[in-house]
């Protein structure tokens, strides 16, 4: 929902990308707090926060760059994909190195995995932290 209200803010009130990028970090570091606090009591749970938190911060970096086509396609969808995220993924390790979509990898290894087919325990969580 956060992302929602966020975006339809930044459109309504015309807020500047640098205050849309301080909000999605701010909202990825409260994904990354929650996550982390779950992983020995819900691994299921964590696996989901920690992913959030790496799609906002990709999310972030996608207005930071200004990767204006990417931006384009999320507005006139009214939402992002997935394949907006692969795109912005791909843009942004451009810019800042290979790691960046090594990191996205293992987030999406946590949704995936993790989240959706319950198979990562705490450990398995934990190695995938520090994305």
């Amino acid at each position: 929902m956060e992302d929602a209200v966020l975006d339809a803010l930044a459109k309504t009130i015309n807020i500047d990308s640098k205050t849309v990028v301080e909000a999605r970090i701010e909202i990825a570091e409260i994904w990354l707090e929650e996550g982390g606090s779950l992983i020995d009591k819900d691994p299921v749970q964590a696996s989901e926060k920690l992913y959030k938190a790496a799609e906002e911060c990709v999310k972030a970096l996608t207005v930071h760059f200004n990767l204006a086509e990417i931006l384009a396609n999320v507005e006139r969808r009214g939402g992002w994909t997935v394949t907006d995220l692969e795109k912005a993924v791909l843009r942004i390790s451009d810019n800042i190195g290979e790691w960046f979509s090594e990191a996205w990898d293992r987030a999406l290894a946590l949704h995936i995995w993790g989240f959706h087919e319950d198979k990562f325990d705490s450990e398995d969580v934990r190695g995938g932290y520090c994305i």
